[in-house]
């Protein structure tokens, strides 16, 4: 799949929209400062987070069809969220697309060496997909409904080459 990592655009918002269909989703991709329903053209600022990046997956037709965030974490960690892939490519690599440049952009933005998210337990998808990436799970920062996991650079770079 030929795709690329860019800066969104005010149409790519509406497009992302789309995929957050109800409050919970809604919830549970962006967290309680983001409500339902909301105006996609408010988007960039519902979605601001201090010295947060936003970026588009585009496919080969430069269509969205991943989002996700980086903004400097604790310790000189980067930390990534927001990841979202639009229902009609889940399942056919683009979440492993997405994550994979949005961490190289991250640490190549930001030179940390660790990398960190949180993901709910129940999301065994996504879970599978991070440790397949060389995360791990802290427990002592988890709660009962999100894990807390993280990687190294060198982890997740040695992850990547070992897949391709």
């Amino acid at each position: 799949m030929k795709t690329t990592l860019r800066t969104p655009e005010q149409t790519d918002y509406a497009t992302i929209a789309s995929w957050i269909t109800d409050e919970k989703a809604c919830a549970r991709w962006a967290g309680p400062s983001v409500p339902f329903p909301f105006a996609a053209a408010n988007f960039p600022e519902l979605l601001a987070v201090e010295g947060c990046s936003s970026y588009c997956l585009a496919d080969i037709d430069n269509r969205c069809i991943g989002f996700g965030q980086f903004w400097p974490g604790k310790q000189g960690a980067v930390h990534i969220g927001r990841i979202i892939v639009s229902p009609e490519a889940r399942g056919n690599g683009a979440g492993r697309l997405l994550c994979e440049k949005l961490i190289a952009k991250a640490r190549e933005a930001t030179g940390a060496s660790t990398v960190t998210l949180r993901v709910y337990r129940d999301n065994h998808a996504a879970c599978s997909l991070y440790s397949s990436l060389g995360f791990s799970v802290i427990e002592s920062a988890s709660t009962d409904d999100l894990l807390f996991i993280s990687a190294t650079a060198n982890e997740v770079a040695r992850e990547v080459t070992n897949k391709r």
